[in-house]
């Protein structure tokens, strides 16, 4: 007996030293192991790479409260569009999003960035049972949209909500990039979208005192565009002058008209975009409204001042990605380089 006791204390005694071995080599690698394997992204724009601190926990303040953010999330899903492109700028790539309000399942400007991306039904109504299969560790999503589902999502995993949508696709941008732990570089990546506007400013000069008027041709309807929009707060931005009807309007943002209003929507300069959404019903509004002679008689027509754009760049993606790529096409439209 006194020898079974003994060989069960040497066996004790093992088992202790080797669990003291294993908690120190944890300890020390709590400087190394652990950074060597916390994710990092570099910031294409500077060069330099940021490495978020996996152990830390944060605490962020949202649009339906508080929500902590533990370590550095790997698994996200994104509901709306803005949001998509966010992640995207910031150099993450989402496992799963809201489909894009046209393209299959994408815009042409992202789909190139979205391979492999499970697609989870509409922006208003996205579909939970996919969500929670791909077992996100961090939801991004927006009060506008999904106010009466984020009990459910937040049920699946943390869930940050931007407040609202129309325009304000910078706040949204810094709420995510501090909910991913990359609020550097996204306040590079804003920066330089503003010294982007600042040059154009510079280069444009006078031109940004010739009006402007923006519409858009959908299925069955026309709508005059003003400042609180996409576009509209970008033109704001820059300086550019908006045409009489837009500088009238007050609380709508946008002002659906038949075609003997078109003559309020002329100015120096007319964008148009066309929401097709397959359909051809918004392609036959085009079609019928510049064929119209109400249409041709426009002084932006006459002079040739008309420039047809991409609706998914110019007002329905409503990112930071489609953001710079309107000042560039305005860089090729104004003349200036």
């Amino acid at each position: 007996m006194a020898t079974n006791k003994r060989k069960h204390t040497i066996g004790w005694g093992a088992i202790l030293l080797v669990m003291i071995m294993v908690v120190t080599a944890c300890g020390n690698n709590n400087g190394g192991g652990n950074a060597s394997s916390t994710p990092s992204a570099t910031n294409a724009s500077t060069g330099t790479t940021e490495t978020a601190t996996a152990d830390a926990n944060r605490t962020i303040k949202h649009a339906m409260g508080e929500t902590i953010i533990k370590g550095t999330p790997q698994r996200i899903v994104v509901l709306t569009n803005e949001g998509t492109e966010a992640l995207l700028a910031l150099g993450v790539k989402p496992v799963g999003a809201v489909k894009s309000w046209t393209g299959s399942p994408w815009y042409n400007h992202i789909k190139d960035q979205m391979e492999g991306v499970t697609e989870l039904g509409e922006e208003g109504q996205p579909n939970l049972e996919l969500i929670a299969g791909l077992k996100p560790d961090l939801i991004i999503a927006n009060k506008m949209r999904h106010e009466k589902i984020y009990e459910q999502l937040s049920a699946i995993a943390p869930t940050v909500v931007s407040e609202t949508l129309r325009g304000e696709w910078k706040n949204n941008f810094k709420l995510y990039a501090e909910t991913l732990g990359k609020t550097s570089e996204g306040d590079k990546l804003i920066a330089d979208f503003d010294a982007k506007i600042e040059q154009f400013k510079t280069k444009a000069g006078d031109k940004l005192k010739e009006t402007v008027s923006v519409v858009r041709f959908m299925g069955g309807k026309t709508r005059v565009y003003h400042k609180d929009t996409f576009t509209g707060i970008i033109f704001e931005q820059i300086g550019i002058t908006r045409n009489a009807m837009t500088l009238n309007a007050k609380e709508q943002f946008v002002d659906e008209i038949t075609k003997e209003r078109l003559p309020e929507a002329d100015a120096d300069r007319l964008f148009y975009f066309t929401y097709e959404v397959g359909d051809g019903k918004a392609s036959d509004t085009e079609k019928e409204w510049i064929n119209d002679s109400l249409w041709k008689s426009l002084n932006a027509v006459k002079n040739g001042k008309v420039y047809k754009v991409d609706d998914a760049v110019w007002n329905t993606a409503g990112g930071i990605i489609a953001a710079n790529l309107v000042i560039d096409e305005l860089y090729g439209i104004y003349e200036v380089n």
